[in-house]
């Protein structure tokens, strides 16, 4: 089997965007490790404090993310790096050509349960002109990523990973300590009969989105004619690594419950790294109103309506959206 690094050179990934990677690999076996003991490491549980996000933090949330913190700023290629866990953007390398964002432990809530979790990454090149720790840095588009990614902590510890020329997974082989190639150049089937949705927000959704779903769950027997299946992981590294594994849409729209804050995923850390995978395994990915990769940030913590995974579906949805 290819290891991560034989494919990324062979792709002619730089040298130092390669060392980059390589740290955000080095973290995340530190990482799955520490998943691994659970309660033997002491890992489990909440704290007493809430992240810039207003959520409760985790204890493994606040090691996960000082591990990636620590490490990154460790490497002279990282000009800054941006985290769901940090109020601001943390400097690392003046001369650093790269950028890193990431959501340090993706479906915290599932923890304690030993459910799904994961590690989402995305790389951009600093700017040039623009102070390295300045915010602006992390104001591109999705579409200038030259690397996105996640790690996720299952049964076995599993890399998805984009540089633009295709979506792979790789496997960790605990015994040697290196990602392995287990799929190359995935494909998302364009047409599918599972989606994933937190179906307890369905009242706060607006009225198109409620109608879609409805047709969803008519099945056989509604105007989709097809029967559909709902899945729900609580934790998105897990609902799109089924949607890249055998097809799917996953949502989390817009809802009513706060007006400053309609949204919940956040564009930087989540929607932007995630969008960049399912489009480079030949699926699509969109807010309500637009495709992710063309959308404009405006501050380092947005938050984006997230609709993604295979073509077909998500046009139907979106078809829905504009009636």
């Amino acid at each position: 089997m290819k290891n991560l690094f034989s494919v990324l050179r062979s792709d002619e990934v730089n040298d130092e965007l390669l060392r980059v990677i390589e740290t955000i690999v080095d973290a995340s076996k530190e990482i799955a490790f520490r998943v691994r003991q659970g309660a033997l490491a002491g890992v489990l549980g909440s704290t007493q404090d809430e992240n810039i996000q207003g959520e409760t933090q985790k204890h493994l949330d606040i090691i996960s993310n000082q591990l990636l913190k620590d490490l990154l700023l460790a490497n002279s290629a990282v000009a800054a790096i941006a985290s769901e866990e940090e109020d601001t953007v943390v400097a690392g390398h003046e001369a650093g050509k790269y950028l890193v964002a990431f959501d340090p432990l993706d479906g915290s809530s599932n923890i304690d349960i030993n459910g799904q979790i994961g590690t989402i990454f995305s790389i951009y090149s600093a700017l040039d002109l623009i102070p390295h720790h300045s915010e602006l840095q992390f104001q591109q588009q999705g579409q200038q990523q030259v690397c996105a990614g996640y790690v996720f902590y299952g049964p076995s510890t599993l890399l998805a990973i984009t540089t633009g020329k295709g979506t792979r997974c790789f496997t960790l082989d605990s015994t040697q300590g290196n990602f392995l190639l287990t799929a190359d150049k995935i494909q998302i089937a364009a047409d599918t009969q599972e989606f994933a949705i937190n179906m307890s927000n369905a009242r706060f959704w607006n009225q198109a989105m409620r109608a879609y779903i409805d047709d969803l769950v008519l099945g056989e027997t509604g105007p989709r004619a097809k029967r559909f299946n709902m899945r729900w992981n609580a934790a998105m590294v897990g609902d799109v690594h089924r949607v890249l594994t055998r097809s799917g849409i996953f949502l989390y729209p817009s809802d009513t419950r706060n007006a400053k804050q309609p949204a919940k995923l956040r564009l930087l850390y989540e929607a932007n790294p995630m969008a960049m995978l399912i489009e480079n395994a030949g699926g699509k990915a969109c807010s309500e109103t637009q495709r992710i990769l063309d959308i404009q940030p405006q501050q380092l913590h947005e938050r984006v309506a997230v609709i993604l995974g295979s073509a077909n579906e998500v046009d139907e949805c979106l078809n829905y959206l504009r009636r």
